[in-house]
C-alpha cells in the first residue's frame, strides 16, 4: 500500500510572516513533545490535508488570519516548555 507522505515531492516557496515562520516551528516542537519525529514539511502538510475545502470555512480562516494583530503569536513563538529541535539541512536566515 502507498502512503501519501511518501508519494513524490513537490518544493513549495512559501512567504509568510517571520511571526508566522516561527510558529511553524512551535508545531514542530509541539510534535516532537508527544514523542514525533517530524519535518516542517510534514506538519505543514497535514495541516493542509487536515483543512476542510469548503468555501465559507477557508474564508473564515483567512478573515481570521488578517485580522490578527501583529503581537498574536509573540507569546506562542517563545514557549520554553516545549523541547528545541534542529532541523536538518541548512539553517534558514533570519533578517
Amino acid at each position: 500500500m502507498e502512503l501519501l507522505w511518501q508519494r513524490p515531492r513537490r518544493k513549495t516557496l512559501v512567504d509568510w510572516p517571520e511571526d508566522v515562520d516561527g510558529r511553524l516551528d512551535v508545531l514542530v516542537r509541539a510534535a516532537a513533545a508527544a514523542g514525533e519525529q517530524t519535518s516542517r514539511s510534514q506538519v505543514l502538510a497535514a495541516l493542509v490535508t487536515a483543512a476542510e475545502a469548503h468555501p465559507s470555512v477557508i474564508a473564515e480562516l483567512l478573515h481570521s488570519y488578517r485580522q490578527m494583530t501583529a503581537d498574536a503569536l509573540e507569546a506562542d513563538n517563545r514557549r520554553e516548555d516545549l523541547p528545541s529541535v534542529r532541523s536538518p539541512g541548512r539553517t534558514r536566515s533570519r533578517r
